[in-house]
């Protein structure tokens, strides 16, 4: 562990001298070796500034982005860098975010080459999760490098955009437990002025605009935009970055604008951007004109060409970051209402697990007791727990030849087995942007959580 003594005298002496790029770059370093990673973050992002070809430097960045879980922000920075130029780590982190964003087939070439050219990045247990497939090694990487990507694509003539899905979700408020405070904020920003637009109209609101949901991982913000769009009954589009960013000039642009156009043929119309800080980054903190394009084109989209273009578009966004997000997107009309989604409390906890256990046989359950050793749980690793907690009950069933019923003693050993780590991690974040970067009052909402162990979610 780095010595806090010697990270403070670098700190002064990159005070003394920050133009200094390869005592920025110690220090980066060492704060990412420390795990202070908001601190690493913004060193990173400043000797970027000094040097932004420097792959080295990008690794590091990348580094710190995938250790705060924000796999997309690093596809979105570093994908372009093709494979046979990265060095190694960068290729390896590269593989990481891949992997994380469910893209096990691209991830695989980009760890091969990495742990090849460094066997000592090789990684077993990551290497189970790819698949070992160690001859994709040979595959191609992207196709176009960094410093040719613009003039490259300039000649290029770019495919056509694939139409976007929509769906119609089954899933109601109904099947969202707990989190009151946040359907009834959706309620009146989203479904209220679409299921009754007299009263709106009334005082001159009308059907759409844009929420942000933010919050720890595994908290439910996915399933509550489903949610949102089922109470509805309105046609639903989740749309990730893939469907967004593309190597061409001007067609993640085009991509974008045909979502909206999509959404706007089939309003009422829930428009679903998940990990929109990498689609919505803050302009200052890019390198490249066409990022910037990204942003300004869905900044357009939000306000809607023409005037009502947008009316029975209801656009909602989730982050883990949402501090990184540019603020012109905090505008009314925009992402007017950031609304934070907590970690589950007690009786929450003991919703979502009587709602996951609803279709496994049971013996009587204590769903409060459950609750009450599964602090910090988010939701995710609820079902986490009754997901080991069922495969061992089938276990047992198997060798008795009949089912047998989950029990609470069955809950309570497969919880002990597990750590909530997520959310723990991102109070930790948040507490240094509510602490020290709150003068507008856009954070308030944390404040109860960030006090200490003792904390509303307990």
């Amino acid at each position: 562990m780095t010595d806090r003594g010697a990270l403070d005298a670098l700190r002064q002496a990159v005070r003394v001298s920050p133009d200094n790029l390869p005592l920025r770059r110690h220090l980066a370093q060492q704060l990412l070796d420390a795990d202070l990673l908001v601190d690493a973050e913004a060193e990173f992002r400043a000797a970027l500034k000094l040097a932004e070809n420097d792959l080295d430097l990008w690794t590091g960045f990348g580094e710190v982005l995938l250790r705060q879980g924000r796999s997309g922000m690093v596809l979105a920075a570093l994908e372009a860098v093709p494979m046979e130029a990265a060095p190694p780590r960068l290729n390896l982190v590269i593989a990481r975010a891949l992997a994380a964003e469910g893209n096990a087939e691209a991830a695989r070439p980009r760890y091969w080459d990495a742990a090849g050219r460094d066997p000592a990045l090789a990684d077993p247990g990551f290497e189970e999760r790819l698949g070992h497939s160690g001859d994709a090694a040979a595959a191609p990487g992207p196709a176009l490098a960094r410093v040719l990507a613009d003039a490259q694509a300039a000649v290029a003539a770019p495919p056509e955009p694939a139409p976007a899905e929509t769906e119609k979700p089954a899933v109601t408020f109904a099947d969202v437990a707990g989190m009151e405070q946040v359907k009834q904020a959706l309620r009146m920003k989203l479904l209220l002025p679409v299921q009754q637009p007299e009263m709106f109209a009334a005082y001159g609101k009308r059907a759409g605009g844009g929420v942000m949901l933010y919050g720890p991982p595994g908290c439910g913000k996915t399933h509550l935009a489903r949610a949102a769009a089922g109470e509805l009954g309105a046609h639903f589009m989740s749309i990730g970055l893939s469907d967004i960013l593309d190597m061409y000039i001007g067609q993640s642009e085009r991509n974008l604008h045909e979502t909206f156009e999509t959404a706007r043929r089939n309003s009422p119309c829930v428009l679903f951007f998940d990990e929109v800080d990498a689609l919505a980054a803050r302009r200052s903190d890019m390198n490249q004109a066409h990022s910037r394009q990204i942003v300004n084109q869905f900044l357009a989209e939000m306000d809607g060409v023409d005037a009502g273009a947008n009316d029975g578009v209801l656009v909602l966004a989730a982050t883990n970051a949402p501090w990184y997000v540019d603020i012109a997107f905090r505008r009314p009309g925009r992402f007017d209402q950031l609304v934070f989604v907590p970690p589950p409390d007690a009786a929450a906890r003991a919703a979502i697990l009587a709602l996951m256990c609803r279709r496994v046989p049971l013996a009587e359950m204590d769903f409060g007791a459950v609750a009450g050793a599964t602090d910090w749980f988010a939701g995710a690793d609820l079902k986490g727990a009754v997901d080991r907690a069922v495969e061992a009950k089938l276990q047992e069933a198997m060798r008795a030849g009949r089912p047998l019923p989950l029990s609470t003693h069955d809950l309570m050993a497969a919880v002990r087995t597990m750590r909530p780590t997520a959310v723990t991690e991102w109070m930790n974040t948040a507490r240094n942007y509510v602490m020290h970067s709150n003068e507008s009052g856009a954070w308030d909402d944390l404040l109860p959580w960030i006090g200490g162990t003792g904390g509303r979610g307990r």
